[in-house]
């Protein structure tokens, strides 16, 4: 198992989508901030109007808008990755050669799953610790402890956001397709964001995680957000499950 996991971790930091995917996370966080605290600044109207609680020139506004981005790009960095590790087996030819292994195929499911979790946490605490440094370049003073708990369900967001896209790896391994799990992880990002706004976003685990941290806890109890939880261990069964089931006849 643990040359299954050294194997796969390999694969993920020798690729551009790794690298690429944290970029784009972390990166990108530190763009749309800026450019929404310079627009602020600036006092355009038009996005003041639609900034709504991010439009604050503190640290509440910057998390307030640090949320509202993470619940969308997480989800479909993290899905993207998840379609790569698992689909590029496929399209690449080389699953014809992990049956040859003397390692089962559900062991190394659970490696793929176990190298995406660990680069999916290192990924959270950068994107906080990203958001922290842009909030002291910004000059808005020491965290509050407020801010610090924000900060801390900005961490928990992204860890959900990983968590909830666990379904892309079996889409990727049922439809034997990149593109396909790239699409399913795109309609697992409409399907958070129609739940929401038909109201059923805290008992829709796909939508739960972005609720609570965009209103401090308040709008999702602690057995709603738990049923994302268990809904992403119960994604890791059904992902195990279907490659320990995995055939090379079609």
């Amino acid at each position: 198992m643990i040359a299954a996991i050294r194997v796969e971790a390999l694969k993920l930091t020798r690729s551009l989508v790794g690298v690429v995917a944290t970029l784009a996370v972390v990166g990108g966080m530190f763009a749309l901030l800026g450019g929404i605290v310079w627009g602020i600044a600036g006092g355009n109207a038009e996005l003041i109007a639609q900034a709504g609680p991010a439009a604050a020139l503190d640290w509440e506004g910057l998390l307030a808008g640090a949320a509202q981005i993470t619940a969308v790009v997480a989800v479909l960095c993290f899905g993207i990755v998840l379609a790569w590790i698992f689909g590029r087996e496929f399209t690449d030819g080389t699953i014809t050669g992990l049956f040859a292994l003397p390692i089962s195929r559900g062991r190394i499911a659970l490696a793929k799953l176990a190298v995406y979790a660990v680069w999916a946490s290192l990924v959270s605490v950068a994107l906080a610790l990203g958001v922290l440094i842009l909030g002291l370049l910004f000059g808005y003073g020491p965290p509050s402890g407020d801010a610090w708990a924000a900060l801390g369900r900005l961490w928990a967001l992204a860890m959900l956001s990983a968590a909830i896209a666990i379904p892309v790896a079996w889409v990727a391994t049922v439809a034997r397709s990149v593109l396909a799990a790239v699409g399913s992880t795109l309609a697992l990002v409409v399907i958070a964001q129609v739940g929401a706004l038909i109201g059923a976003g805290g008992w829709m685990p796909l939508a739960a995680p972005a609720l609570w941290a965009m209103s401090g806890g308040a709008a999702v109890t602690p057995v709603q957000l738990a049923l994302t939880g268990a809904c992403a261990l119960a994604s890791v069964l059904v992902v195990w499950t279907a490659w320990v089931r995995l055939q090379l006849d079609r």
